[in-house]
């Protein structure tokens, strides 16, 4: 039976000549890439033709570009880094409600250690008030910062537009963006814009666990978190992962050459939202503008992890939320105010560009026989 996997949002199948570009450069390119012999020059040559890639995918330049081991890695980065950086003149943080735990866990810490925090929760629909986020920011805010695309309702914020009123607002305020689930999806022209610093990750886009970027706008002042070496112009120490980097470039290379990937995904997000609006007992929580990679929806009267593996039995993969919290409630449905019995029978549909319509049919198929097989056992 064939495995149909429709939870891209958690990771990415390694795409074939990711893994082929991986596998190539730790055989060829295993020095350090700061030792200064001609086989540290040639890994460090990689490198920066990995920068370059990066860079441009992003509409930034390659001295803006950091290396990291993760999405997580970058949002603590950015977080920590410019609130030390302004901590002479502010004591204050405007976060969206529902950030992914590695920007709200690391704000919770700050709050703990005595700085404000104002936390401006998404509508019914998975929308942000940017306005309100702006409404916020006074002469001592530090930082704003917010979800490009989120990251189980695929809700979008014009994050340009965001910062520019933030800097309107207040010029010192510095303004980081999650851009993990928009890379490679929603078009991005950095350079330009008053955003400060934007993550990403290389396992949402077919790449390897264990690589991402952090964008660090050129002659913005962001406090080191680390210390130790001088790599990555000091801000993320320690010897680059030269082959994952380049297996990262190279993921993001093909996702941008592939022309047709955006129509493919389009046309299984209709098919699917057309299926489940005709479903007795579906309720869809993702907005009619959500990104498409992107569905969730909750199936009344069955919990998530009921149907999940029921689903799972079925050879169906999808998720009942973000994969970080490990089975626990939703928290971006519980800060959209959706009521208990929603948020407990929400499940997460995320494309990618190697799903296939076989893989819709096969999830609608077996959510039909669940919800039946599941009614006569709670009957």
């Amino acid at each position: 039976m064939p495995l149909h996997y429709l939870d891209n949002a958690a990771t990415t199948r390694v795409a074939d000549t990711v893994a082929d570009t991986a596998d190539a450069v730790l055989r060829a390119h295993y020095a350090n890439p700061s030792s200064l012999y001609a086989p540290g020059a040639q890994s460090e040559f990689v490198l920066s033709g990995a920068r370059e890639t990066v860079a441009a995918s992003l509409g930034a330049q390659p001295g803006e570009i950091v290396f990291t081991a993760c999405g997580s890695e970058g949002n603590n980065l950015a977080v920590l880094g410019a609130v030390k950086a302004r901590a002479a003149w502010a004591d204050h943080i405007v976060v969206t409600g529902y950030e992914h735990p590695s920007v709200q866990n690391p704000v919770a810490a700050l709050e703990k250690e005595g700085w404000r925090v104002t936390v401006v929760r998404p509508d019914a629909s998975g929308h942000v008030d940017a306005g309100a986020l702006v409404r916020a920011v006074g002469s001592k805010t530090a930082l704003v910062t917010a979800m490009h695309v989120n990251n189980e309702v695929g809700s979008i914020l014009d994050v340009a537009a965001l910062a520019k009123a933030v800097k309107e607002k207040n010029s010192r305020t510095a303004v980081h963006i999650d851009g993990v689930q928009a890379w490679g999806k929603v078009p991005q022209r950095l350079n330009g814009t008053a955003i400060d610093s934007y993550a990403v990750s290389g396992h949402k886009i077919h790449a390897p666990k264990g690589v991402g970027a952090l964008y660090v706008r050129r002659g913005y002042n962001l406090a080191p978190v680390f210390l130790g070496g001088g790599q990555e112009q000091k801000r993320r120490p320690g010897t680059e992962n030269v082959a994952y980097i380049a297996a990262m470039a190279r993921a993001i290379e093909r996702m941008l050459a592939d022309g047709g990937r955006a129509g493919r995904i389009a046309a299984l997000n209709k098919t699917l939202r057309d299926a489940l609006a005709g479903m007795p007992g579906i309720v869809l929580n993702s907005p009619a503008d959500a990104l498409p990679e992107l569905v969730n929806f909750s199936v009344e009267g069955v919990k998530s992890e009921t149907m999940l593996h029921f689903l799972e039995s079925r050879d169906v993969y999808v998720s009942s939320g973000s994969a970080c919290s490990r089975g626990e409630a939703s928290h971006t449905l519980t800060a959209m105010g959706l009521p208990k019995s929603r948020v407990d029978t929400a499940l997460r549909v995320s494309f990618s560009g190697e799903s296939t319509p076989e893989d819709v049919r096969a999830l609608l198929d077996a959510l039909a026989e669940g919800m039946r097989t599941l009614a006569k056992i709670r009957r």
